[in-house]
């Protein structure tokens, strides 16, 4: 689509990313092919060596795909997306893209907790060490985890399942002051209600199976570059300023997308990480609503948050729509427009009475997802967070009697009600 910038983020939803010419179809089809072909050798070499736009090779990139990530990039206003088999996939290639043996990264402890066993227990087996903080900690003590070999800091708009919102003011002037890349994992928020790139992110990351796809419907990730960090010359990443050999001696930093550049032509080069044309597919047609959705699942959240807030077998509630919540402030600041569907609260009593609730719900549903279309609930305890030591999970804000619920676009009175009938059993 042209003139994307001069558009409102709800038509972009449904009209950027493909732009078909006359007579071709009005969405983008399934371009289910593993290979492309060429009738002129100068032509594929020019794809291979950067020199022109094309299609060689669905482990690189594909049309399906392009349209998603063109659509994704315009949402967030960042220069290029990079389509990901999962969410997993995006944060490990955008990891791998930055950091080698010796370096570290400064993390959130507030995080999704397989976000936080990657970087906690895989990346370290990689020589990559991991410094967590606490999301309330002050500038002064972020600082002083970072040093000469920090490659980037990490947080999540929203957190999952703390629900902890993002300072994003503070991280972003500690992220400039030592010149170190600032990266954003926005799923629970979305483009419609934050956009990380705007408050002094660089790079996005999503996992677009959530709301992005909003239908449970197809596994992927994204990651998204800002095109507004300046590697030319930074210490901090050299690999950006050194020729890589592997590449025809190119220096990613010349580039006007390095980092894009650089995760594409080694990354998914190499690990093959990339989204199914079929999964972009969905994606693509998922993100047609998903300004339409969001507003939903944000009014359905803050009256089921006021409702358990209230509610005489609620030990506490975690939605930033609440005007006691400790982020509701950070939630006005950074997500005036809602606080999206996701929320967790904590069953008075022990914990055995965390299943009996959720086992009593009738239209809610138990299942290891969240922010599709459907209502569900999930004891992260013993299934997200079941890996994680009791002190690691306590640092991700996770306590046993802690219920996830994502709050789908269903009527709001439908799942009160399936709530309120579930309690009385507990």
């Amino acid at each position: 689509m042209n003139n994307e910038k001069k558009y409102q983020l709800d038509t972009l939803c449904v009209q950027a990313g493909y732009s078909p010419k006359t007579g071709e179809s009005r969405i983008p089809q399934v371009c289910q092919s593993t290979t492309f072909y060429y009738g002129s050798t100068k032509a594929m070499a020019d794809c291979f060596d950067l020199k022109s736009d094309g299609y060689f090779y669905s482990r690189l990139a594909n049309p399906t795909l392009a349209a998603l990530e063109g659509k994704m990039a315009a949402l967030e206003g960042g220069v290029c997306g990079i389509a990901c088999s999962s969410g997993m996939s995006a944060a490990l290639l955008t990891a791998l893209t930055l950091c080698g043996t010796g370096d570290n990264i400064v993390v959130s402890s507030c995080i999704y907790g397989g976000t936080f066993n990657l970087f906690g227990t895989t990346l370290p087996k990689l020589g990559i060490e991991c410094r967590f903080f606490h999301p309330d900690a002050p500038a002064e003590e972020i600082e002083k985890l970072i040093d000469d070999k920090t490659r980037f800091v990490f947080g999540e708009t929203v957190a999952n399942p703390s629900i902890v919102i993002l300072d994003f003011g503070k991280l972003a002037a500690v992220c400039k002051k030592h010149g170190v890349l600032f990266i954003v994992d926005n799923t629970l928020a979305t483009a419609v209600l934050c956009r990380p790139l705007d408050l002094g992110a660089n790079i996005v990351v999503y996992s677009t199976s959530k709301y992005a796809d909003g239908h449970a419907a197809a596994l992927g990730g994204m990651i998204i570059d800002g095109g507004n960090f300046t590697y030319k010359g930074n210490p901090r990443y050299p690999h950006f300023n050194e020729p890589d050999e592997s590449y025809h001696g190119l220096v990613y930093a010349d580039l006007p997308v390095a980092f894009g550049t650089k995760c594409r032509a080694q990354m998914i080069r190499d690990l093959g990480a990339i989204m199914a044309p079929q999964n972009a597919f969905l994606t693509f047609l998922g993100c047609d609503t998903l300004a339409l959705r969001m507003e939903r699942h944000c009014s359905n959240a803050a009256k089921v948050a006021a409702f358990l807030a209230n509610h005489p077998k609620i030990d506490w509630v975690k939605h930033a729509s609440l005007p006691d919540n400790p982020y509701h402030a950070l939630a006005e600041k950074y997500l005036p427009k809602g606080q999206g569907g996701m929320m967790s609260f904590g069953i008075k009593g022990s914990v055995e009475k965390c299943a009996t609730f959720m086992e009593a719900l009738q239209l809610i549903t138990q299942e290891t997802h969240v922010a599709d279309v459907r209502s569900c609930v999930l004891h992260p305890a013993s299934t997200t967070h079941r890996q994680l030591s009791a002190e690691d999970m306590e640092k991700a804000g996770v306590p046993q009697n802690l219920v996830r619920l994502s709050v789908g676009i269903e009527n709001p009175n439908d799942i009160i009600a399936d709530l309120a009938q579930a309690l009385e059993k507990v």
